[in-house]
């Protein structure tokens, strides 16, 4: 993801991180499990990821213009509400700051303590309002799944420690404020892992279908992405992102489950009618 101003260098950040504590992490295990049952290290609290998610947010505000167009931020409202909905429980988050921004690239976002940003270009890619369903479904799964605290935890065990973020988060040096970029970095910009990947799309999935949107859509989403790359995506050993085709295999072997919740999810009049 693109978009963040000012930023640093990692080893820079790292290095930074390890002066200032190296130590705080002694004593904490910091064990947890995705919910795909997946054993995860998370030793960063949800307050202080709900905190730096609100800072990347406003990051990105300030350096990418956003689209006001009103129909255009109901259609967005309109599929994204019925998935933060769904996704209550496992957000614990009522109220999402949506907003619409005015960039070409095929991409969406969500951030810990209630952010989505949807790129305009990702309209091009997600051409019905099923498939910016499993788009938004996808990106609230990382959220779920806390992809973004696992990685701010695992590079804060190996360089460093928790007192680095409470310091991050606490004052304006410039040295706080190369760590909070780097963390930010870390967390929310850089792409998230092919296993990360793998578990959001699947999250996403049983989202979408709990929200009223088909799932089905889910595979021709992926099918269109195929398309826009024109088969110049890299092998997948090369990338860390599943191949398009590792996707559609892996969504197709939970689609009927998915079915299944969809359909007693419409019969009980749950289906969103959201329109461009």
């Amino acid at each position: 993801m693109q978009g963040s101003k000012g930023r640093v260098r990692l080893a820079v950040v790292f290095a930074w991180v390890g002066i200032t504590a190296i130590s705080a992490l002694s004593g904490l295990t910091g064990c947890a499990t995705s919910p795909l049952g997946r054993r995860q290290l998370i030793v960063v609290p949800e307050a202080q990821m709900s905190a730096l998610g609100a800072q990347a947010f406003q990051q990105m505000k300030s350096a990418t213009p956003t689209d006001s167009e009103p129909a255009l931020n109901s259609y967005v409202r309109c599929v994204a509400q019925p998935i933060t909905e769904a996704a209550r429980e496992g957000t614990g988050v009522k109220d999402w700051e949506i907003v619409v921004f005015k960039d070409d690239t095929a991409n969406a976002f969500a951030l810990p303590g209630g952010k989505i940003g949807v790129h305009t270009g990702i309209l091009k890619v997600a051409k019905t309002a099923d498939q910016l369903a499993a788009v938004l479904g996808h990106e609230v799964g990382h959220v779920i799944a806390k992809h973004g605290a696992e990685r701010v935890s695992q590079s804060l065990a190996a360089q460093g420690g928790l007192a680095a973020l409470d310091a991050a988060l606490g004052g304006q040096s410039a040295g706080r404020e190369q760590l909070l970029s780097g963390l930010i970095q870390v967390g929310f910009l850089l792409p998230f892992s092919r296993t990360q990947e793998s578990e959001a799309d699947l999250i996403g999935l049983d989202l979408m279908a709990k929200a009223g949107f088909n799932p089905r859509e889910s595979v021709g989403l992926w099918q269109n992405m195929a398309a826009e790359a024109g088969g110049k995506s890299p092998p997948e050993w090369l990338s860390t992102h599943p191949a398009n085709q590792a996707r559609i295999d892996n969504l197709q072997k939970h689609m009927p489950q998915a079915v299944v919740t969809f359909n007693q999810v419409k019969s009980n009049g749950r289906s969103p009618h959201c329109s461009r």
